[in-house]
């Protein structure tokens, strides 16, 4: 169905799952600094509370503005009872505030499909006037095998999202923690799946969202874990607790050293290309050219997605 090419994208740095069924949750997440709010139908609600949760999300939508915030729903995977009424309902209630429904546990491009056709007819049926988006769950070895598929599927889809606690299961891996580190592996545990899900994003111009770190209290856990994947290029990471955020959002902004030095490379390239004539230029002790270009205007967008400025435009 074509590439999708986020521009100029949404923040994702920091991505809070909010559980459905406890609406206790859901007014805080209004002023909790994630760049993303997602309302969980999925994993952390009881199959006796789904047909109930989806009310309540619904309700929690009409309730507050969720200002500055990308709003999600995760439904249940596509081959359990529950998908097609968490779909049906949360946007028949809260369509023209939903910006993107979440999909877990996808393993090829036919549960994308599945999805993509439903939100199609409903939003014709509605008269919405703006289409909900799709974020992509990565969570077993099926996913992972197929994930530049997935990625291919539909032109709605924002992001890939990478799933290591279902993904591990279904490797038979013996870890017990979401996200935790195996310190007797040499080396990163995670490194091949997050960079094999990176590349099929990127491939589509999708965002790529880590999964969560399960340990809630361990911070400097949680900072490790997100710098990795921010290394590898990752956009944000999914956080299970507002507690989180903080730091997640920290790892996933630049400093405003490195967005300063970015946007200089920005703005030297542009002279001498266009008003010099050159293919390359010194800057400092630095030769920059268009693969250093392409660098900079990278982390440039990541950082005017958060409202950052060179500190000569500042005031």
């Amino acid at each position: 169905m074509g590439v999708n090419r986020i521009q100029p994208p949404r923040a994702r740095r920091s991505c809070l799952s909010v559980p459905g069924s406890q609406p206790r949750f859901h007014e805080r997440a209004d002023t909790v600094p994630a760049d993303m709010v997602m309302f969980d139908l999925e994993d952390s609600v009881a199959p006796s509370a789904k047909a109930a949760a989806r009310e309540l999300v619904v309700r929690a939508l009409h309730a507050h503005a969720y200002a500055g915030k990308v709003r999600g729903v995760r439904v249940n995977a596509v081959d359990t009872g529950w998908c097609l009424d968490d779909v049906r309902q949360v946007v028949e209630g809260a369509g023209d505030r939903i910006d993107v429904v979440v999909l877990p546990k996808v393993e090829d491009a036919d549960h994308v499909h599945f999805l993509h056709h439903l939100l199609q007819e409903l939003e014709r049926r509605m008269g919405l006037r703006r289409r909900i988006g799709l974020e992509l769950q990565i969570e077993s070895a099926r996913g992972l095998e197929h994930v530049s598929r997935i990625a291919a599927a539909s032109d709605r889809s924002q992001a890939l999202i990478f799933g290591p606690g279902d993904l591990g299961a279904s490797l038979r891996m013996p870890g017990l923690t979401i996200g935790a580190f195996q310190p007797d592996y040499p080396g990163d545990l995670w490194h091949y799946a997050r960079v094999r899900m990176l590349v099929a994003a990127r491939a589509q111009g999708l965002q790529a969202i880590d999964g969560p770190y399960a340990q809630i209290r361990d911070l400097e856990g949680l900072r490790e874990s997100a710098r990795r994947a921010a290394l590898l290029g990752y956009d944000g990471k999914w956080v299970v607790h507002p507690g989180q955020v903080e730091v997640v959002n920290q790892v996933f902004t630049p400093s405003q050293e490195e967005f300063d030095r970015a946007s200089a490379i920005v703005e030297a390239y542009r002279r001498a290309t266009h008003e010099e004539g050159a293919g390359a230029v010194m800057l400092g002790e630095e030769m920059i050219d268009e693969a250093s270009h392409r660098l900079a205007e990278t982390m440039v967008e990541r950082g005017r997605a958060v409202g950052m400025v060179p500190r000569g435009e500042a005031g």
